[in-house]
């Protein structure tokens, strides 16, 4: 490689790190935020909401690693025009194309690194995710584990713990049972244990009262308990095995669908298809990012007032191309025999890089002609 590449390659490797890092930062704080809400309110530790959060960390990657590569062809290319170091290079008769020659490197770099994620790194984060949101899910201990506090795991369930011991003995705890319509149950006991066994979870109380109360003739009947056993696990149905998502299945599984996998996932061979080719192209599109953004800029020259039109004409681009890709997308999903369509929008942004460096290449051909004086 010429000194000239490696020069622009180690430039564009130095901002496309920084602005990886602020684009992960923002999206996986904004992701972490969520995630604090749902675990924490429902009675889970600190570990499990950081075991989340990395779990979601590779797909957040995988979001961003395009834009991150397009702002930072934008942002080297941009100070080098300022700097006029392209100026100097193209005095030495480098063309448009040869220039981009360390672009599409990079690109094709960015492109390798977003395959890892797509094809192995994100399957298993999001297939590790969906089995331990299960497993949590499953959980009734931690959610009910609350002191001082109303709540209510299922319709027609409430639950209140006035204080936990040190040793987990639950102090003065309330249940009102109203899942049933014609009657009611209010339990209340000066202390209980909660029992985790593999049937489910399971309230012991001790010392007690439990009334209901019939609904059709209001009556009341009070019962006093030295001990008495509430199956918790009760209240949430036993679920089965968790259907397998498209995101968590391997590429080979997704390009070359079996007829039991569409059944178990209840999925269509065209949502296969669509999946797996798209693993591919999301790595051209980083190629086709960072071509779109280095050939828009140098068909602006030399300007001292920088090259805001070109960086303009650069956004425009990609977000047409990227408009493309989803409808493309879209169709593919709808019809097995449209796959093809996945590629379209890497196919039409190549075209318009070159189409944009051949114009580059020729200064002359979009000025603006002046008016002969007349005679």
């Amino acid at each position: 490689m010429a000194k000239f590449d490696r020069y622009i390659l180690s430039q564009l490797m130095v901002l496309f790190g920084f602005f990886s890092l602020v684009l992960v930062l923002v999206y996986w704080v904004n992701r972490a935020v969520v995630l604090f809400d749902q675990l924490i309110a429902n009675g889970q530790s600190a570990m499990v909401f950081l075991e989340f959060t990395a779990l979601t960390l590779p797909n957040v990657i995988r979001l961003v690693l395009p834009i991150a590569a397009f702002a930072a062809v934008v942002n080297c290319t941009n100070r080098l025009s300022l700097e006029s170091e392209l100026v100097v290079v193209q005095a030495t008769g480098f063309s448009p194309f040869r220039l981009a020659r360390p672009v599409l490197i990079f690109g094709a770099l960015v492109g390798i690194f977003l395959s890892v994620l797509t094809h192995f790194l994100v399957p298993a984060s999001l297939a590790q995710l969906s089995e331990r949101s299960v497993e949590i899910q499953r959980n009734m201990t931690a959610r009910l584990l609350q002191e001082g506090t109303f709540l209510h795991p299922a319709k027609g369930i409430t639950f209140y713990i006035r204080d936990i011991t040190t040793r987990g003995e639950l102090r003065d705890v309330f249940l009102s049972d109203r899942r049933k319509p014609q009657s009611s149950v209010n339990y209340s006991a000066s202390r209980a244990l909660l029992i985790s066994e593999e049937g489910g979870a399971k309230l012991v109380m001790f010392d007690g009262m439990a009334q209901a109360l019939q609904t059709e003739g209001q009556l009341l009947s009070t019962t006093s308990f030295k001990d008495f056993v509430f199956n918790i696990g009760s209240l949430i149905g036993q679920r089965g095995a968790q259907r397998p998502k498209i995101q968590e299945l391997p590429t080979n599984q997704l390009l070359a669908p079996t007829d039991s996998l569409l059944s178990e996932t209840r999925s269509s061979r065209a949502a296969f298809l669509q999946k797996g080719h798209e693993r591919i192209s999301q790595a051209l599109l980083c190629i086709v990012a960072s071509l779109i953004g280095f050939s828009a800029l140098m068909m602006g020259g030399f300007s001292r007032f920088g090259l805001w039109r070109q960086i303009l004409l650069a956004v425009f681009m990609l977000i047409l191309v990227k408009s493309l890709d989803n409808y493309a997308n879209g169709a593919a999903y709808k019809n097995a025999a449209l796959w093809p369509l996945v590629y379209l929008s890497s196919f039409v942004g190549f075209l318009v890089g070159a189409a944009m460096l051949w114009a580059s290449a020729r200064p002359g051909l979009f000025s603006r002609r002046r008016n002969r004086a007349p005679q």
